[in-house]
């Protein structure tokens, strides 16, 4: 197996934590000594010592500095950000010029918080084995654990393989109203939709040429020419997701329930969730001193003291490179105000 590591973002969710040049996967989160890049690149490691990372010009050097140890030509470096779906096929095609065609990729996201290594590495092995044998793109789907709004769901069409426990996928249904997500959970019928996925160069190449032909255009001008032909050729692209260009136009996707924990740390509300708390519920880094304060996230990253009291369900954040105070459930909004904060002239 060769594993992708998709290592965008624009570094708005978590503000001011995270900026475009330093995005949250760059992050190390509770203290840790690793970032949620150098864990996703453990995790990969399980799996395969072909690991191949894409990432943006405007922090490639920040990951390369993180995974020191990650030959030079396993990066793949966006020259401006063009959707999951350039960024697949570009990987395709790099990856095309090195290995078998047949050979199984995953394709994993950098930024995902995931402590069960076993279950993940079970998951993907399953993965692989299937889309071998099936010649098919096989998702890894997340077992929803509440009714999520800002998540997409797989829905599940009948077991392909009981045993190892593979299923075909009937549709995708996109971010739905509470109501809605509601009946998804109920049913058990369906899966989050985390963005990974396995299959081999042929296989993409086959489900491309029949149902997303300018894809196919995409992968074979990069594919056929030369590396110094990368950066225009690819700034031509169309900036689109994989899921609306390519796997919602597939009618033979085969999903894995993954057996593994997972969080996107989509807010700083997940992040909280993800690092956890005291017995008040709270989470604090940094010179900071609180009273009266509850089921909250403080993290100071500047000498000058910080002093939160007689609050409950906020964030607080000091960095260099801004000031956050948000109540927690209002967190989500946080990407909409950092960027208008980065637009030109403020």
């Amino acid at each position: 197996m060769i594993v992708v590591i998709i290592a965008g973002g624009s570094g708005t969710r978590l503000w001011p934590l995270s900026t475009p040049d330093y995005p949250k996967h760059l992050l190390k989160i509770d203290g840790d000594d690793l970032s949620l890049l150098q864990h996703t690149y453990e995790r990969a490691a399980k799996l395969t010592d072909q690991i191949y990372v894409v990432s943006e010009a405007g922090h490639i050097e920040h990951v390369k500095e993180q995974l020191k140890d990650l030959p030079d030509d396993h990066f793949i470096v966006e020259p401006a950000r063009r959707g999951t779906a350039s960024c697949i096929v570009a990987a395709l095609a790099y990856i095309g010029q090195r290995h078998d065609h047949d050979e199984p990729i995953a394709s994993i996201h950098a930024d995902h918080y995931i402590r069960d290594i076993e279950g993940f590495t079970r998951s993907f092995r399953v993965a692989e084995k299937a889309s071998s044998s099936e010649k098919r793109i096989v998702l890894v789907g997340v077992e929803p654990d509440y009714p999520a709004t800002g998540m997409g769901y797989i829905q599940k069409d009948g077991v392909l393989d009981e045993e190892a426990i593979v299923y075909n996928v009937h549709s995708f249904k996109e971010k739905p109203e509470f109501e809605v997500a509601k009946t998804y959970v109920d049913s058990g019928n369906y899966l989050w939709n985390c963005g990974y996925f396995v299959g081999s160069v042929n296989t993409f190449k086959d489900k491309m040429a029949a149902h997303a032909p300018d894809l196919r255009a995409n992968y074979d001008k990069l594919a056929d020419s030369p590396i110094e032909d990368f950066e225009p050729i690819y700034l031509d692209f169309e900036n689109v997701a994989i899921d609306y260009a390519l796997m919602e136009k597939v009618p033979d996707l085969l999903v894995v329930p993954a057996s593994f924990d997972w969080m996107d740390l989509g807010s700083f509300g997940d992040l909280h969730k993800a690092v956890g708390g005291d017995e008040q519920g709270n989470y604090v880094n940094g010179r900071v001193e609180v009273e009266e304060l509850t089921n909250s996230y403080v993290y100071n990253q500047e000498d000058k003291p910080v002093a939160v009291i007689g609050l409950d369900n906020v964030v607080v954040i000091n960095t260099p490179n801004g000031i956050l105070i948000a109540r927690k459930d209002l967190a989500q909004k946080v990407g909409e105000v950092s960027k208008r904060l980065n637009k030109p002239g403020n």
